[in-house]
């Protein structure tokens, strides 16, 4: 028997966060840019074909484990959001340089947020 199919759907933080890594690219050096954003996002085709079919593919998203009461606080919040919206699981897909965070079931996939290795946490979008 086949599994059903996931639902994708981008937040608008995560398509905020595609914005500033496009921008970012532009910056850092506008030749190459274009190139290096069509990469990025091929990448993220391909992640979107792989939890469509296994939601859970990605890590169990690292920032979880959090030890200090803000990230313990910050954790909840966003666990609490994703419970809410019937997306339990939070979970990380790395592809290349960045990471995304997203929430899922086993039937629906919300991409929240990517950031690049360098990032610390993931940034709110504008």
């Amino acid at each position: 028997m086949l599994r059903a199919i996931a639902k994708i759907e981008a937040a608008p933080n995560f398509l905020g966060n595609l914005e500033a890594a496009r921008l970012f690219f532009i910056e850092q050096d506008a030749e190459s840019a274009a190139e290096r954003f069509r990469k990025l996002k091929a990448e993220l085709r391909e992640m979107c074909e792989v939890l469509r079919w296994s939601p859970g593919s990605g890590r169990t998203a690292r920032f979880l484990r959090g030890r200090s009461a803000q990230a313990q606080l910050r954790a909840d919040a966003i666990q609490k959001l994703a419970a809410q919206a019937g997306l339990p699981h939070l979970r990380e897909y790395v592809i290349g340089r960045h990471t995304v965070l997203y929430a899922h079931s086993q039937t629906e996939v919300a991409l929240l947020a990517i950031k690049h290795q360098r990032q610390l946490t993931y940034c709110a979008g504008d």
